[in-house]
């Protein structure tokens, strides 16, 4: 259902970078983090124009482009499509702190942006994250740095496809679960922290895929399954009802069993090893901290690198990675999760919109 005009003036979006896979979730997990691009669409009062003019500040303003193929007005421009929008005129002004290509969602970023924008625009105090979650999948191809920014916190995604055919499946008792991209948000502890390292170099996603096998020996995917099951209990240690046997038997304080539990579930052997030459500083860097005990792992793609600590980590870690920092190629980021997902505010509205 749509709308034949848009409904708002001015429409302000605030989207998280996020860190995809964590490891072994493999495009599967993504987990939400407290540092947002924040874009204003405002739109023309001449119904003649038709055209976009964008502003571009912080990352990305000497890179990316100012017309229609900028990411977010692309999607922008789909999603209005999709809502029943006509096109219309506007002037986009982003103010962008994620850092372009390094894996933390910057493209996931731009197309939920653009995507809730237009679901703004088209139905004013009715916005539906879900809704922007299916159209951001499809446009993104995969669903793992879509659904953090969507959502908020840790998310799980998978595709479900059936074999009783395209639509739907029936479930006994219940709603029929529709084919196509889904998600689950997972509650994440709030002494979870995520120290990021940012390096002054980048890698293309596309590249990065490249690198991956078309099979993995069956030993590695059996290790994988058994450390993502161990990230939603990892990020959320205090909400476990028993943190299990042997070294997670109720010996020694939560932080030490939480970050030894986030260190087994960071363990990966289905993407990281092949992609690993391509990034040889994150890769040694990852292996420093893995050494000293840390969960660090490849944020998405790469080449971030992020570790998960449970309590305040960022100084040790600024010592144990001194040599590299001194380099002037790292620059280093301490962020908690955000558990709010893309925000939402309409000029017509007053107030958030996005709940």
């Amino acid at each position: 259902m749509g709308a034949d005009r848009p409904c708002a003036r001015t429409v302000r979006i605030r989207v998280p970078a996020t860190s995809a896979n964590l490891g072994s979730g493999f495009d599967t997990v993504g987990l939400a983090l407290d540092y947002h691009d924040e874009i204003v669409f405002t739109r023309s009062d001449d119904p003649a124009d038709t055209g976009v003019k964008v502003i571009i500040e912080g990352e990305g303003e000497d890179t990316l482009p100012r017309d229609e193929t900028h990411l977010v007005v692309s999607a922008f421009r789909k999603a209005c499509q999709v809502f029943g929008l006509p096109r219309f005129g506007f002037l986009m002004t982003a103010r962008n702190r994620i850092p372009q290509a390094r894996g933390l969602g910057s493209s996931a970023e731009a197309i939920v942006a653009g995507i809730s924008a237009a679901a703004a625009f088209a139905h004013p105090g009715g916005f539906s994250r879900d809704a922007v979650f299916d159209l951001a999948a499809q446009i993104e191809g995969h669903p793992d740095n879509v659904a953090p920014a969507v959502y908020g916190g840790l998310t799980v995604s998978y595709d479900l496809i059936t074999d009783e055919g395209v639509g739907s499946l029936p479930i006994a008792g219940g709603t029929p679960l529709t084919t196509g991209f889904h998600s689950l948000r997972y509650q994440v502890d709030p002494a979870i922290r995520a120290t990021v390292f940012v390096p002054d170099f980048r890698l293309s996603t596309q590249k990065a895929r490249q690198a991956l096998p078309d099979r993995v020996p069956y030993a590695d995917a059996i290790h994988n399954l058994s450390r993502v099951a161990l990230i939603p209990g990892a990020l959320n240690p205090s909400g476990m009802a028993d943190m299990g046997s042997g070294q997670f038997d109720g010996q020694g304080n939560l932080a030490a069993r939480a970050n030894a539990l986030l260190f087994a579930a960071t363990q990966d052997r289905l993407h990281q090893p092949y992609r690993a030459g391509l990034m040889p500083p994150a890769t040694d860097l990852i292996g420093l901290f893995r050494r000293h005990g840390y969960a660090a792992a490849v944020s998405g793609a790469g080449p971030c690198v992020i570790v998960l600590h449970y309590g305040d980590a960022s100084e040790d870690l600024k010592t144990l990675a001194k040599g590299e920092l001194e380099s002037g190629h790292w620059q280093v980021l301490q962020l908690d999760v955000d558990r709010n997902g893309v925000q939402v505010e309409s000029d017509e509205e007053g107030d958030l919109i996005g709940s």
